[in-house]
């Protein structure tokens, strides 16, 4: 269908061919259906529902088929064909590959091709355009499906060798969908629950800047987040977590499609998941539809996103019954077709079965003729939007201009030097109200600043003062409220800063609970998301909550993780320049582990120094020669000093260097390296209150790593610290140890 320039974008949408299935059709057309397939009801509002025990226990097989007429209409043969494609596009990969998961994209198709070709906007040559709806594939193993759609709607980073490439070394196509390697692919996805946890995230992040951009006749930020999840999806706690904040802040742009067919890789779900999902979801706050016939009805999909879009004050689960592997004659409504490859024989069945005449990775010409118009759609809907911001940029530039750096990441010019400064004399102060300072200073100069804690912001001290509380009737704040829900937290702001690049979040937890979100610490470093990971109580220096509440063996954890920023700041100069780092780094997450401790403002420490990683505090010595390099970090750099001034005093040559960031000290040039720890010499000692693995790295085969190895007790922090032997005394004594031999 052609559109003439008379239609403005909204109508051309509107206009697409959409596949009407009717009832009067020639005896000659008909359709091979399991038993499974035979319901075909309206999308209805659910109250309450359990599956029949006789829906759930279907065979697997059919012994027949069973025959129904199909429309005679062209756009429903081209919609059936389309369908199929999806599915054969994916079996074949999944085959070539001999590995991946071919049954969700060869039930989900249906869904993936209603949003990917009649609901959804999108450019397939700017996948970055960005009043896009975002689509996110939360049961990530089935990525087939994800790359399918992108195929055919024109995506230059699925072309057919790509899909030849599956899984394979420097592939466009791994075996999850990884938004680094993928344009078109939103966030990775992979681990279960995380995606639909981005999900939520990437709604928020819409709901946030509607609220605080658009204008009456002037909506600029409109646009939906679309998730398909599974079972496993829903089994893990992290999607309850996101979904319920979900729910409380009325994400009404957020709908999500539960592909509901009963499978994972142990077999049937109901050896271990029969709960009512739909109740749960009301209770949640979700507006519920289920789709009983996801494998052919087309119609109740179209109608199911049609309500969920007409819900706009709460998310939208659309629960669709599908059939796992559809069209596989043997292996259909199996687990058998979850993990792995059908096997030549059974994609031979399978060709038969769905009536199926084509080569591996053909995609017929009538397929391809009816989604070539999304290029020519895509590129007229995001000119359409340039000429709206265009308008909205006269009426409203200020307002313009401060999206506009949220868009691009375009940082202030001087933001940096809205960071507090300290001296000598400045109190003493924990690290952690140092950083709340910083926060709140970043937050009057950064548009994208925003960010919370997990019920803990008057302990983590990050609460912005200036601002109130994001919430479903204040969506323009930037205090976001997580709740004690630290795993969805994290997936969240991995959602957020993916949806716009000047969207800068931090959310701040104990540090010992990044064990609870370890998981969505992993996935930003991985896809390259620079959230900022503010945690306080870092050390056993948190004092009387005792060993459940005092991380050990954390931060040596997250220094061996790649593509992510381990920071421990001893002072204020040190946490502003801590900041410094996280904000500029977009690429990559930063963790700030701080202290609950008054700490002393140290001489010596600089802003710039940070940026190095690891830098020279103190030094009488002459030729980079010390007779002792101490090294210290956080709290701890404190004690390094106080026993270089005693060794000093002693007659001693002695550097103290603070390694604030290992990660940022290995990417500085071998001189500088050299000019900091000299590899001549062997006379090194590090005192950090956490485990000494890894430190060898830094002291060397004969140098000496003071920390702590154990877990720790409940005591005040001083009594602590004496007991396991984090004092000056042990440094210099450490230090005399070194020397006699």
């Amino acid at each position: 269908m052609a559109y003439t320039s008379s239609l403005t974008v909204s109508q051309a949408c509107l206009a697409r061919p959409s596949a009407k299935r009717c009832s009067s059709l020639p005896a000659n057309q008909h359709l091979s259906l399991s038993p499974r397939d035979l319901p075909s009801f309206s999308g209805l509002r659910v109250r309450s529902y359990t599956r029949s025990p006789a829906l759930r226990r279907l065979p697997t097989r059919s012994t027949g088929r069973i025959h129904v007429r199909a429309s005679a209409a062209t756009d429903v043969a081209v919609v059936d064909k389309s369908v199929n494609t999806i599915r054969f596009l994916a079996i074949d990969a999944v085959e070539k590959a001999k590995s991946g998961h071919p049954g969700l994209p060869m039930g989900c198709a249906p869904m993936g091709h209603i949003l990917f070709d009649e609901v959804m906007k999108y450019n397939p040559k700017n996948p970055y355009w960005f009043n896009r709806d975002r689509f996110i594939l939360s049961a990530g193993h089935g990525c087939m499906l994800q790359y399918a759609l992108l195929h055919l709607a024109g995506y230059d980073s699925v072309k057919e060798e790509d899909l030849k490439n599956f899984r394979q070394w420097g592939s466009r196509t791994p075996g999850h969908p990884e938004n680094f390697e993928t344009p078109g692919v939103e966030v990775t996805t992979g681990p279960l629950g995380q995606g639909i946890a981005n999900a939520v995230g990437l709604a928020l992040a819409e709901k946030h800047l509607a609220a605080r951009f658009n204008r009456p006749g002037s909506e600029i930020v409109d646009h939906y987040t679309y998730a398909i999840l599974g079972d496993g999806c829903q089994m893990e706690g992290i999607a309850n977590e996101a979904c319920s904040l979900a729910g409380h802040w009325g994400l009404g742009k957020l709908i999500a499609f539960y592909d509901d067919n009963h499978i994972s890789i142990d077999g049937d779900t109901e050896i271990a998941f029969t709960e009512n999902v739909e109740t749960r979801f009301q209770g949640l706050g979700w507006h519920v539809i289920w789709v009983k016939n996801g494998n052919t009805g087309y119609d109740e999909i179209r109608a199911a996103i049609k309500e969920a879009k007409a819900v706009q004050d709460k998310p939208t689960l659309i629960k669709i019954t599908t059939t796992i592997g559809f069209g596989s004659p043997n292996k259909a409504n199996s687990y058998s077709v979850h993990g792995s490859a059908l096997g030549e024989k059974e994609v031979d069945a399978t060709r038969k079965n769905l009536g199926w005449p084509y080569g591996p990775f053909h995609v017929p010409q009538d397929v391809k003729s009816h989604w070539s118009r999304h290029i020519p759609e895509g590129a007229a809907l995001e000119a359409e939007w340039n000429a709206k911001f265009a308008d909205y940029e006269k009426k409203y530039p200020q307002e313009a201009a401060e999206l506009r750096s949220i868009l691009n990441v375009n940082l202030p010019t001087g933001w940096e030097k809205s960071l507090p400064t300290y001296t000598l004399e400045s109190p003493a102060d924990a690290t952690r109200n140092l950083s709340q300072q910083c926060l709140n200073a970043l937050a009057k100069v950064l548009p994208g600043f925003l960010g919370g804690s997990a019920d803990l912001a008057s302990s983590n001290m990050t609460l912005l003062k200036m601002f109130g509380d994001f919430q479903k009737k204040a969506p323009e704040e930037r205090n976001l409220r997580f709740g004690v829900r630290e795993h969805s937290m994290g997936a969240i702001c991995n959602g957020i800063t993916c949806h716009s690049p000047g969207l800068i979040p931090y959310c701040a937890t104990f540090f010992v609970f990044t064990d609870y979100m370890r998981a969505a610490i992993r996935l930003s470093a991985l896809s390259q998301a620079g959230v900022i990971y503010v945690m306080t109580h870092d050390s056993i220096g948190l004092g009387e909550d005792g060993p459940t509440h005092q991380p050990i063996e954390h931060v040596a954890s997250f220094r061996a993780m790649p593509n992510i920023l381990m920071l421990r700041p001893a002072d204020g100069t040190e946490t502003a320049g801590a900041y410094k780092v996280a904000v500029e780094n977009r690429k990559r997450p930063s963790i700030l582990a701080l202290s609950r401790q008054k700490l002393p403002h140290l001489p010596g420490t600089s802003v710039e120094g940070v940026a190095k990683g690891g830098y020279v505090i103190s030094d009488n010595s002459r030729g980079n020669r010390p007779d002792v390099i101490l090294m210290g970090t956080g709290s701890e750099l404190e004690i390094a000093a106080k026993a270089g001034e005693k060794l000093r005093e002693e007659g001693r040559a002695v550097r103290v260097v603070s390694l604030v960031s290992w990660e940022l000290f290995d990417e500085q040039s071998q001189e500088y390296k050299e000019s900091v720890l000299p590899s001549e010499v062997s006379a090194r000692v590090s005192i950090e209150a956490g485990s000494t693995f890894g430190w060898e790295k830094m002291v060397g085969s004969k140098g000496k790593a003071i920390g702590v190895d154990s877990f720790g007790a409940s005591a005040p922090a001083d009594v602590l610290y004496n007991k396991f032997g984090l004092t000056v005394d042990a440094v210099v004594a450490a230090a005399k140890h070194l020397f006699a031999n």
